[in-house]
């Protein structure tokens, strides 16, 4: 059985048809990304599976047990954490303040993982005083991932971790996604910079239009003609 399994998932914004019956699958201990272009569908997926966006029809199921439709604070509870697009950090909250936030839903504070946030971002303990809203958008997005793990994810949500970044930045971050898989936690990744996600992810999905149009290994689908020209900057 599959951690995430999504079957015909249907998501509207008004009268906007955004998912058209998307179904995939992520397996415990995986690194899976979902790719597109902008507008194709991706924020809303994980959107939908975190709770912020009920779905109209179709199905989410975590471990077995059925999470769509249920309040994002519950999904939470139940192992999932997502770090947003655009970051979202609370700017006039400090460091470790925002970090506290994100073990809200555990209603305690274990200083084990503000170590582990720490040994994975040094420059958030070098800066743990400071508050959010003046570090840099690199600084900010470790922040924002180092508070959604201290949920204690078993799944974890990535939502455009490179937008905005330098490279030097893009390849750290990337780098930290590895090591959080590695260290045991699931990871549903959703990236413009296909390269990036393809190097690291174990398989992947090409969203359309609210359709997923293509899935494979991430290494086949680097290789993938279609996707090459459309997604890697290939003639």
């Amino acid at each position: 059985m599959p951690m995430l399994e999504i079957r015909d998932l249907h998501t509207y914004y008004g009268h906007i048809h955004a998912l058209k019956g998307i179904s995939l699958d992520v397996e415990q201990g995986e690194i899976v990304t979902l790719i597109g272009s902008n507008g194709a569908g991706k924020s809303t997926t994980l959107k939908t599976i975190s709770g912020l966006l009920n779905p109209r029809r179709g199905t989410i199921s975590l471990n077995g047990q059925t999470i769509s439709g249920i309040p994002a604070h519950r999904v939470a509870t139940l192992g999932v954490a997502q770090s947003p697009e655009g970051r979202r950090v609370f700017p006039r909250m400090t460091v470790r303040e925002n970090l506290e936030m994100g073990a809200f839903a555990r209603g305690t504070v274990d200083a084990a993982d503000l170590d582990r946030v720490f040994e994975l971002f040094p420059r958030l303990k070098e800066r743990v005083a400071q508050k959010a809203g003046t570090m840099s958008g690199g600084e900010q997005q470790m922040l924002a991932i180092g508070r959604a793990l201290m949920a204690h994810p078993t799944l974890l949500l990535l939502d455009e971790p490179s937008m905005g970044l330098a490279p030097i930045l893009v390849e750290a971050i990337f780098g930290v996604v590895k090591d959080i898989n590695a260290q045991g936690t699931t990871v549903l990744l959703v990236e413009q910079n296909a390269l990036m996600a393809l190097g690291v992810a174990h398989r992947g999905y090409v969203i359309q239009t609210g359709h997923i149009v293509l899935t494979d290994t991430a290494a086949n689908l680097a290789q993938n003609e279609m996707v090459r020209k459309a997604y890697l900057g290939e003639e």
